[in-house]
């Protein structure tokens, strides 16, 4: 299923206030992207109780029921988790990685809101969810007889969201604090590895094992942990980043000539984050063009430059993810400011290419 139109969290409240009250809605989105708390938030808003039926653990029995014979006839006995008499919120979860003859027994209920002679209570509501193709998840086509029976719904991650939302849950500062800094790693596309991805989900994770070990946590733990639950990349971010909330050593302390780059080879993580927040302040403080630098900024500017070839001297690996491209490969430093940096460090920007 692909998507024309993607919505943020946010605005999930309100859409299914509008469409689930009056039709069954499917919600798309990546794995670990908050859909099924979404759902179950908002049955509690409409003071329903959300009852949940996970499409990977169903057979098409476990919805149509059991037969039994009353009157010489067999009844259809759906199960009780179902059969309810107070309306309720039935959310469908991993739907479309159910079996075909389990979306096929759900017709009914999404389209009729009817089990055999079972209907829904008035004002319940139907939502199902489920992951794409495209994230490697399990998903299985769904038919288009089921897709017409459907609005359809699809969630991108925010990181401003996730963090109003962070603020009110108690997530780790540090969590919310590195977020802060680095929004861009708050989600990323899953691997087609068996390894872990970050996800607003996994950052969660991460927030309760930091509040569960407390202060005791030490260096080489905190590395199990987020190596556990992130991206590798931003795993290895993440622990540069504690170390510099640990010991006040940051980016702002190297450019004003305080401190150095880290040479120590333990210290790897850290020169790595220390890079990328390098990177972070030329793109947004060098100009497009030479000529418009101002007087203030063109020492600013020479600045960079030394650091860079300093950093260069330590690793040119971790000096390369300064200049590097973006992921469609165009260039996000200025022009002027690569031709300088091959002009003073060939060996850097033949790394580059």
């Amino acid at each position: 299923m692909q998507a024309a139109v993607t919505v943020t969290p946010a605005r999930i409240p309100k859409l299914l206030l509008g469409l689930a009250t009056v039709r069954p809605v499917f919600l798309w989105g990546a794995p670990g992207i908050g859909k099924s708390s979404l759902v179950r938030h908002f049955a509690e808003s409409l003071g329903l109780e959300c009852v949940s039926l996970l499409g990977t653990q169903l057979a098409p029995e476990d919805l149509i029921g059991v037969p039994q014979i009353r009157d010489g006839r067999s009844v259809f006995c759906p199960p009780e988790a179902i059969a309810r008499d107070e309306p309720y919120c039935l959310f469908l979860d991993e739907l479309n990685a159910a079996t075909p003859d389990v979306q096929k027994a759900f017709y009914s209920l999404i389209l009729d809101r009817r089990i055999g002679t079972y209907e829904l209570p008035a004002g319940s509501v139907v939502i199902g969810a489920g992951n794409r193709a495209t994230d490697n998840a399990l998903a299985r086509p769904i038919a288009s007889a089921l897709v017409n029976r459907l609005t359809h719904v699809h969630l991108r991650a925010s990181v401003t969201d996730w963090l109003v939302w962070a603020g009110e849950n108690g997530i780790h500062p540090w969590v919310t604090d590195y977020l802060t800094d680095r929004p861009d790693h708050l989600w990323s596309q899953p691997p087609k590895t068996e390894e872990p991805f970050s996800t607003p989900r996994s950052w969660h994770m991460l927030s309760d094992a930091l509040h569960s070990f407390g202060p005791a946590l030490d260096e080489e733990t905190l590395k199990i942990v987020a190596h556990g639950t992130l991206t590798p990349a931003h795993a290895v971010s993440f622990c540069g980043y504690v170390k510099i909330v640990r010991h006040t050593y940051g980016i702002e302390a190297i450019i004003k000539g305080d401190a150095s780059w880290p040479k120590r080879v333990e210290d790897r993580d850290l020169l790595y984050y220390l890079a990328e927040a390098f990177r972070g302040r030329l793109i947004r403080e060098l100009p497009a063009t030479k000529d418009q630098i101002p007087p203030a900024l063109r020492q600013a500017a020479h600045r960079a430059k030394s650091l860079l070839v300093q950093l260069a001297e330590i690793s040119v690996e971790v000096a390369q993810t300064v200049i590097r491209d973006d992921e469609n490969g165009r260039p996000v430093l200025p022009a002027w400011f690569l031709v300088e940096a091959a002009r003073d460090m060939p060996r850097l920007v033949e790394a580059r290419r």
